[in-house]
């Protein structure tokens, strides 16, 4: 579990959006093992649960990655560890 996280997008919707969170995480090797996402009103909103065991960056520097790509693209996207997530809304 250590190797997973959740990463979560929310903004106004736009094309390109899946297309640029998903293409950092293949740049960087992460794989998805599921994924949601829906449209409402407008908002976007994903959620993603990822296995980071083979990607080729820390943690650390993937998370500035998603920060850097949230300012480019207009949207919030945040990722934690797994374990830190399920701790933080006890699912």
């Amino acid at each position: 579990m250590q190797d997973r996280a959740i990463i979560t997008v929310l903004g106004s919707d736009r094309s390109g959006i899946v297309a640029a969170v998903t293409g950092v995480l293949a740049e960087h090797n992460a794989n998805i093992l599921d994924i949601s996402q829906t449209i409402l009103q407008g908002i976007f909103t994903m959620t993603m649960l990822v296995d980071l065991g083979s990607t080729n960056v820390s943690f650390g520097d993937l998370q500035s990655r998603f920060s850097e790509l949230s300012d480019e693209i207009g949207v919030q996207i945040s990722m934690q560890r797994e374990e830190v997530f399920k701790y933080m809304y006890r699912l």
